[in-house]
């Protein structure tokens, strides 16, 4: 009798065909792949680069909406510019650039003023012609500064000469006195004196 080993069970071969080895997977799963993930997501970035480049190139697009949207076309927008002074470098050897000033000359029109003329009132103390120091006309003072009194005297001339005197008075009160033009008046310890006619 001839005894017969038994023969070993058939193992699964990796990759192999057949009822045990029907091409399971050995070893860690793999991940699947994502290539034509990212060349979906990167043809539509650049595309979308793209066309912003484009838009940006073309101009002002609100100007194109607000024609499209009303018929009519925007102002344009207004703009500003800066304009900076550069300094020449330093090197020694070239002279520096000059300072160029822009200067304006204004000439302002002096408002016309009237020249003094002959007063129309005046301190009762001193010595004025008529005419050319104060008005012609008729004057009235209050009376004296103090119990002295108020003396005026009209005169022909600056002379001092007795011959030269017109009219005079001393004043206790109030009182008037008509100046003719060319004539001298003198007054002395009077109040002012002002034009009454």
């Amino acid at each position: 009798m001839s005894f017969q080993q038994p023969s070993p069970s058939p193992q699964p071969v990796p990759g192999a065909h057949g009822p045990f080895g029907l091409g399971a997977p050995t070893g860690l799963p793999q991940p699947p792949k994502r290539r034509g993930r990212w060349l979906k997501y990167g043809a539509v970035a650049f595309v979308s680069l793209f066309i912003g480049v484009g838009i940006g190139s073309s101009g002002d697009g609100t100007a194109a909406a607000d024609t499209a949207a009303t018929g009519t076309k925007s102002e344009p927008r207004p703009t500003a510019t800066v304009t900076e002074t550069a300094e020449a470098a330093d090197d020694g050897d070239a002279e520096p650039a000059p300072t160029v000033t822009e200067t304006e000359t204004v000439t302002a029109k002096p408002k016309k003023t009237r020249k003094p003329g002959p007063a129309a009132a005046f301190p009762g103390e001193g010595e004025y012609v008529v005419g050319e120091d104060i008005k012609a006309g008729t004057y009235k003072t209050a009376g004296a500064e103090d119990e002295w009194g108020c003396y005026w005297e009209r005169a022909k001339n600056a002379s001092g000469e007795f011959d030269a005197i017109i009219a005079n008075n001393n004043l206790t009160g109030q009182g008037r006195v008509t100046l003719n033009s060319g004539e001298y008046f003198k007054t002395k310890g009077c109040q002012e004196w002002k034009r009454v006619g």
